[in-house]
């Protein structure tokens, strides 16, 4: 007898609704892991077992999480917190993404004093802050991070004005390496004198890191924000000199390889051109005393950062050679004077292809002086040159 319609959807649901249930009797539901508490005591105590305050077997934490890091933040409360401190100590313990060990163990450590009621000072800080310092680090204004709640603490000593501490801890000054910290904090300081925007500060922070590169002894004492400002804006014409004179030689570089056969590629290129085929010179004035011994050096210029800084140094404008430099059509020498661990430089000497010294120049384009020249006739008997 044949069934109706609504009989076969009938049948057909009855059919469904078995199958159903017969799946669920093939599949068992998936339970979340407990939390891993047992893990949680033991990275937080690994390292610092000397410091632990309560036995870590009796720890019951009401923790509904399951996230590790808030377990390892919450094992490290349990094991060496005698007294709340500032969320920054405490970051550690759930992120140290990207720290070196060194730093990693040097955070956790000062975690453990300052929590467990010890003299961060005296335990941990004392090669970077005072011990006023150590208190604006312990209570920082505002959410800040462990290195910017460092320098925060730094400039709350020097500032009046605790907003100008604030600034300076939202600069590119706080991710400066440790080993620098001398440095930086003459910067800081400076700063507190000197106001300024967070903008303006970190644009004088790549300058003032090349500075410190240059010349470790580099100092801000003396200076202004407006002759800072002065020196940095000569800085970037410099780097933008450099950056012409470096794409002139890399198409003349790029020229040569096309003509010569030559496939191009970076493996291949170098940061200088070749230069004239002479010898590098020196010349040491005998002395009984050996501190008043003066050395003379006369050195090839042959990369775009030499020229533009003999530039700076000489107040000329020999960094326009380059292109006749890098064409292999002259080449540009610096005279210059060793003595007690200076260096002066003295002369700028632009020779031709045939040898001969068609310019001489020394600080602003002035004439050599008589003895100047006689060290250049030194030279230039030692080296083949010809003196127009």
């Amino acid at each position: 007898m044949a069934q109706s319609l609504i009989q076969r959807r009938r049948e057909a649901e009855r059919t469904r609704v078995e199958a159903y249930e017969l799946s669920l009797r093939h599949v068992s539901q998936r339970t979340r892991p407990p939390p891993d508490f047992e893990n949680a005591i033991k990275e937080a105590r690994r390292g610092f077992e000397a410091d632990i305050l309560r036995d870590a077997s009796a720890w019951k934490p009401q923790l509904k999480t399951r996230d590790a890091a808030r377990l390892r933040l919450g094992a490290a409360r349990y094991l060496f917190a005698r007294y709340p401190v500032a969320e920054h100590l405490e970051q550690i313990w759930i992120d140290s993404a990207g720290l070196s060990r060194d730093e990693i163990m040097l955070r956790k450590r000062w975690y453990v004093v300052a929590a467990g009621g010890g003299s961060l000072y005296a335990a941990a800080a004392a090669e970077w802050l005072s011990r006023k310092e150590v208190h604006a680090f312990l209570n920082p204004l505002g959410k800040v991070g462990f290195e910017a709640a460092i320098w925060q603490a730094i400039a709350r000593s020097y500032a009046t004005d605790p907003a100008v501490a604030m600034r300076i801890a939202r600069t590119r000054i706080t991710q400066t390496q440790r080993a620098q910290h001398r440095f930086w904090r003459e910067v800081v300081r400076f700063f507190c004198a000197h106001a300024t925007t967070v903008e303006d500060m970190d644009d004088f922070h790549d300058y003032l890191a090349d500075c410190h590169r240059r010349d470790p002894e580099y100092t801000l004492k003396g200076r202004s924000l407006v002759s800072l400002g002065r020196q940095m804006r000569e800085w970037h014409r410099d780097l933008d000199a450099i950056a012409r004179i470096e794409a002139a030689r890399r198409r003349a570089e790029a020229a040569r390889n096309r003509a010569g056969g030559l496939a191009a590629g970076p493996e291949q290129s170098e940061d200088r051109w070749p230069g004239a085929a002479i010898a590098d010179w020196s010349w040491t004035k005998s002395s009984k005393d050996r501190a008043k011994r003066e050395e003379y050096v006369v050195v090839q210029l042959r990369t775009a950062a030499d020229l533009v800084a003999e530039t700076r140094s000489m107040r000329h404008c020999v960094a326009t050679y380059a292109t006749k430099c890098i064409a292999g059509h002259a080449s540009i020498w610096s005279l210059r004077r060793r003595a007690s661990g200076d260096v002066q430089r003295l002369l700028t000497i632009e020779l031709d292809t045939r040898s001969r010294a068609v310019q001489v120049r020394g600080f602003a384009n002035r004439p050599p002086f008589a003895e100047e020249c006689k060290i250049l006739q030194r030279w230039a008997q030692a080296r083949g040159i010809t003196l127009l």
